[in-house]
């Protein structure tokens, strides 16, 4: 009966650690070509400003390659009740705070959409390369003249900054210029731009 009891003991102190392992390694992602924030968010079921708050990033729209990230549901939770009653304060912040996050949910949601539409493949792993390499697939990044999520010179968006010009633009400037965003992928790695 001892040795039975030791042994249950045993078990259960191992699966004790093997869960807390997993939690430790569910907590924290790597950031990979294409990733942001807003996708991070969605795939592990959390917010983008938990993301923020847990990793204290100055810019949600600026992450790298191979960075890692906290993406702990439980920082979420706590994020998400800490950030509540400070939008509440005022009628006025709470709008703006809903229309910044509703505009950045629909940011994220046309380049899902635009991206899956037009690119498919290899093309559509370079086409989300360039874009985190431009601008961290933002929309609204700016780099004096460069504007967007491919960071096209203003002159060729025309005025339009809208994500489906920028999609529009992106695609029509590749496909005249080097033909697929394989190859211009492989002329920014050549490079540095493309």
């Amino acid at each position: 009966m001892k040795i039975k009891s030791a042994l249950l003991s045993t078990v259960a102190a191992a699966s004790g650690l093997f869960a807390i392992g997993a939690t430790a390694n569910a907590a924290t992602v790597t950031v990979k070509a294409g990733d942001t924030v807003s996708k991070i968010a969605r795939t592990h079921q959390t917010t983008i400003s938990a993301i923020e708050k847990a990793n204290h990033l100055k810019n949600v729209n600026l992450i790298f390659v191979g960075q890692k990230l906290s993406v702990n549901h439980q920082a979420a939770v706590s994020a998400s009740s800490t950030t509540t009653p400070a939008n509440t304060a005022t009628p006025s912040t709470t709008t703006q705070n809903q229309s910044a996050t509703t505009t950045q949910n629909n940011q994220a949601q046309a380049s899902t959409t635009t991206t899956a539409s037009n690119t498919t493949g290899a093309d559509g792993s370079a086409k989300a390369w360039i874009a985190n390499k431009e601008s961290g697939g933002s929309y609204s990044a700016r780099n004096g003249q460069y504007i967007g999520k491919y960071q096209l010179s203003a002159g060729y968006l025309n005025g339009d900054y809208s994500a489906a010009n920028q999609e529009r633009v992106a695609n029509n400037y590749v496909n005249s210029r080097y033909g697929s965003w394989s190859a211009a992928k492989a002329h920014w790695e050549s490079t540095g731009w493309y």
